[in-house]
């Protein structure tokens, strides 16, 4: 059974590593590690102003080293992974429409810069390395989709290039609920400023789970991650139309106070988080799936994972418009209630938050 002594025998006395340290999943994969006493942690980042914060307001924490830098830099991404033992690869462009109109550089950062940090893990055999991806790299149709699906097969297959015993493994997830720049956060702006919440297309569905939930299950693929794998979160779906009567009757405005907008470029109308295709390599337990890289020995594998109570999985699909999966109103508010805070450019490590406004 995975508990926090998992977690502490893990990370503790551990140098580990963060790209993307001061994104929403970054920061909280940095508060989260603090628990477990980690003896140095370098945060990554290209953002200048909240390194500048960041670093600061914690001047007193002598575990934490803030690094400005970015990953499409081979030089600088190998000089950070000296002598480190874990590294949680979160860096990375994240908004579709962005990488629909800029598809170079999202290249540059998700696919390249991606490689640039698994070759400095293996040049400097580090212990273990977790990748973060996104529902959006299966069966991709925009760029972000595509170059994310890049990332999760090159870091598959470099897996096999490994040097000494560096573990590899890849996190895929859906929507994180009230991440910088999630729909949540723009329609709390909007209200604000007294504007109607904007929505793309009621009938959209996706996938979602919470910053804590997200990092939990990155936290549980650290512990079971050795050739690749891909680690998938069974996690609820919500309808777009849904999801905006909730967050408006909890704030307390009229459940028509929005505004379509039409379908974005690049977005889909549902998302998933299996290949069809990939059902014969997929393992599941009550909590998650797990894909096992077809660059590997499949049948050791399934042994390997089978020891953590793993079955082979009968799952086809898993999209985020079947009913069962589907979250009803009053289950979406609750979900809310607990969840869905003010969002900013905040950095928070231990109880502290630190506004950069």
């Amino acid at each position: 059974m995975i508990n926090k002594r998992t977690f502490y025998n893990l990370f503790a006395n551990k140098n580990i590593l963060v790209t993307g340290g001061l994104g929403s999943i970054g920061s909280e994969i940095t508060n989260q590690l603090l628990l477990y006493n980690p003896k140095h942690v370098v945060i990554l980042d290209n953002r200048e102003t909240e390194l500048f914060y960041a670093q600061k307001l914690h001047h007193d924490k002598t575990n934490l080293e803030y690094l400005l830098g970015d990953i499409r830099d081979k030089e600088l991404i190998n000089k950070a992974a000296e002598n480190i033992d874990i590294i949680f690869h979160t860096a990375a462009l994240k908004h579709v429409v962005i990488c629909e109109n800029h598809p170079i550089e999202a290249i540059k950062t998700n696919v390249i810069g991606t490689q640039n940090v698994v070759e400095a893990a293996l040049y400097h055999k580090v212990g273990r390395i977790i990748m973060i991806s996104t529902d959006k790299a299966v069966n991709p149709i925009n760029v972000m989709g595509a170059t994310k699906l890049l990332g999760e097969r090159l870091f598959s297959a470099l897996c096999n290039n490994r040097a000494g015993d560096t573990k590899f493994g890849i996190v895929r997830f859906g929507n994180v609920l009230g991440s910088r720049g999630s729909v949540l956060e723009i329609w709390n702006t909007q209200l604000k400023k007294g504007k109607k919440i904007t929505i793309s297309n009621p009938e959209m569905t996706r996938f979602f789970l919470s910053i804590p939930d997200s990092v939990n299950l990155i936290f549980k693929a650290s512990y079971y991650a050795d050739n690749g794998e891909t680690f998938i979160l069974k996690m609820p779906s919500i309808k777009i139309a849904d999801l905006a009567k909730a967050f408006l009757h909890l704030n307390g405005s009229p459940d028509d106070f929005s505004e379509t907008m039409g379908t974005c470029a690049g977005e889909k109308m549902h998302e998933a988080l299996l290949f069809e295709e990939e059902s014969g390599t997929i393992l599941e337990n009550e909590e998650m799936f797990v894909r096992l890289p077809s660059t590997t020995n499949i049948e050791e594998n399934m042994k390997r994972f089978k020891k953590f109570d793993f079955i082979i999985s009968n799952a086809q699909s898993f999209s985020s418009n079947k009913s069962k999966y589907l979250l009803n109103q009053s289950r979406i508010e609750r979900v809310l209630t607990r969840y869905n805070k003010p969002q900013g450019p905040y950095i928070k490590v231990g109880n502290i938050i630190q506004n950069n406004e």
